[in-house]
């Protein structure tokens, strides 16, 4: 009986009217905004930086502050194909010319095909098709699905765990609640001992939405979220 109080008392506190209030009372926490930091401060970012906060407007403030400096300094609105065609030349990050099967915009990721080794082009590669496709959501849609196809990965094709700890950085708290899910598709074992140094790094929600996924196992968990469709 307790447990189902308390289940129904944190469903009221998380109820559409509650959550409301919260993105009202961020708005007001972050005080008056012009230019771009309106434009970015839409009622759903607000929404998405106290989801990854789970609903504390004070941590929520804090995070998404850093992301207007960030964004005022790094400024990745700007960056343009030029800049980083040559981190593309090989394909190893795409917007797929397809959704998944909720109709959300698909990031795939080859890292078999890494071309470069400059940390900074990488990220700023990253960031830019991160951009791009945030652009080219669907309206009412916030996230996306990756799907990381590891054929022809090898070690001396890996990011750096520090290249890879800046990519995580970078995802979780400037783009947060931006990834629905993750599939990462026939990852070597090779993999596995890279993959539990980075995650110590992931938060738990993120982590969560990690799913790894083998060609001969189709009845693993979350590998019918796969299903993708043409536009």
């Amino acid at each position: 009986m307790f447990l189902l109080r308390r289940q129904t008392q944190n469903q009221q506190e998380n109820g559409p009217a509650q959550q409301d209030a919260k993105v009202a009372e961020l708005r007001e926490a972050l005080g008056p905004l012009s230019g771009r930091r309106l434009k970015y401060c839409t009622d759903a970012c607000l929404r998405r930086y106290l989801e990854a906060r789970n609903w504390n407007v004070d941590k929520s403030k804090k995070m998404l502050e850093e992301t207007l400096k960030w964004r005022s300094t790094y400024k990745p609105e700007e960056i343009r194909w030029a800049e980083v065609a040559h981190e593309g030349e090989t394909g190893k990050v795409s917007r797929a010319n397809f959704h998944d099967r909720l109709g959300r915009t698909v990031l795939i990721l080859r890292p078999g095909m890494q071309n470069t080794a400059s940390p900074e082009d990488n990220i700023k590669h990253l960031v830019y098709l991160l951009e791009n496709a945030i652009l080219n959501l669907s309206e009412g849609q916030e996230q996306m699905s990756w799907l990381i196809d590891f054929t022809g990965f090898s070690l001396g094709t890996n990011l750096s765990p520090k290249t890879a700890r800046d990519i995580i950085h970078i995802l979780q708290n400037h783009y947060p609640e931006r990834l629905a899910i993750a599939f990462l598709f026939n990852p070597p074992r090779i993999f596995q001992a890279f993959y539990k140094a980075v995650k110590y790094f992931l938060d738990p929600k993120t982590a969560q939405k990690v799913k790894f996924v083998y060609p001969n196992n189709k009845g693993q968990c979350g590998a019918d979220e796969i299903t993708l469709r043409h536009r």
